[in-house]
């Protein structure tokens, strides 16, 4: 009997869910999943999910008090969201977690950490270890630099948003735990900046990540590569080997129900024997290499600011939620 490509994916490389749907997540069986601002949102609007965000806006509502505004509440309630999807979804998979830092804090070192240390904590205070939590940062420098010192407490990163070699080097010299290379993203921009289309190897966004995954192997790093932000079947397969590759609900569907040969297309022992120029990154270097890739100055920019607005959006929509909790049933969001 043959083998989906799900099946042979997965004898090389985990296979995350990229969705905050709980129900999809299940469907799916990963071993881990990622969630961010945009998939929060989606799921917080899903009927099946109502009580979810009702019971954390009242929980937010209780600990902030009367005095607080409808707005300090929803960001309070945002925080508690993506630790109460988190939870849900590690009761569903044997893995760890994704949940991601306010984007608004991508270019402040201190205040990321801070904000992890409460996720965190958060975590822990429902007993959840923080093994299982990968806490996701922009790849700016700033963010690379609290993962940094994040990892030396035993907090573990995914550092996302991230386009460039650049940025991948300096997350494996800091130490963080995992990057995600965005492919499909990366593949946008190109498919905009040339008009042309690309399928298969030629793609920038699987030649982007095999880049960074050869370079990691060859020397060693710890850190592992997470291909993230899929537009087709084709770049799944082209990565096939990577460490871990995290993908929507609707292509591991397509990868369960669709047959043929997967063969392996990153492997380590093939990356150590590769000549590749080492590089160090200082802050100097960054910035000197962000600034001259276009791709990935434009990318990080754009994605922090569209998850930046997500988590507006997100902020008005339990903003609006609360006034007609309120309206409802006002005995339930007065404070005790």
């Amino acid at each position: 009997m043959s083998k989906s490509l799900l099946q042979q994916l997965r004898e090389m490389t985990v296979v995350v869910a990229d969705t905050g749907d709980i129900e999809a997540i299940e469907q799916a069986k990963p071993q881990d999943a990622t969630t961010n601002p945009s998939l929060i949102t989606a799921a917080a609007q899903m009927p099946q999910y109502q009580s979810i965000v009702d019971d954390t806006l009242l929980e937010a509502h209780k600990q902030l008090g009367d005095k607080a505004s409808d707005k300090d509440v929803a960001n309070l309630a945002f925080k508690h969201l993506a630790i109460e999807f988190g939870k849900r979804i590690l009761a569903v998979v044997p893995g760890r977690v994704s949940t991601e830092v306010d984007a608004r804090l991508s270019y402040d070192t201190e205040a990321t950490k801070k904000m992890a240390h409460d996720i965190i904590g958060l975590y822990e205070s429902a007993g959840i270890k923080r093994e299982r939590v990968l806490i996701k940062i922009a790849s700016t420098w700033e963010g690379i630099r609290a993962a940094e010192q994040l990892e030396k407490e035993g907090i573990h990163c995914n550092l996302t948003l991230l386009f460039g070699l650049h940025q991948a080097i300096a997350c494996a010299e800091a130490g963080v735990t995992l990057i995600s290379p965005f492919v499909g993203r990366i593949l946008d921009w190109y498919k905009k900046d040339t008009g042309k289309d690309y399928v298969g190897a030629d793609d920038p966004g699987v030649q982007s990540v095999t880049r960074i995954y050869n370079y990691f192997k060859h020397f060693g790093y710890k850190t592992v590569v997470m291909g993230a932000s899929f537009r087709n079947l084709g770049e799944i397969t082209e990565l096939a080997g990577s460490d871990l590759l995290t993908i929507s609900p609707h292509l591991i569907t397509e990868l369960a129900t669709t047959e043929g040969d997967l063969p392996r297309k990153l492997d380590p022992e093939k990356a150590k024997t590769m000549q590749i120029e080492k590089l160090s990154i200082d802050k100097a270097t960054f910035d000197k290499m962000h600034a001259a890739d276009r791709m990935a100055h434009d990318k990080l920019k754009e994605g922090i600011e569209g998850f930046s607005k997500a988590l507006e959006n997100l902020e008005h929509l339990l903003a609006k939620r609360l006034t007609e909790l309120e309206a409802r049933e006002p005995k339930l969001v007065s404070a005790d």
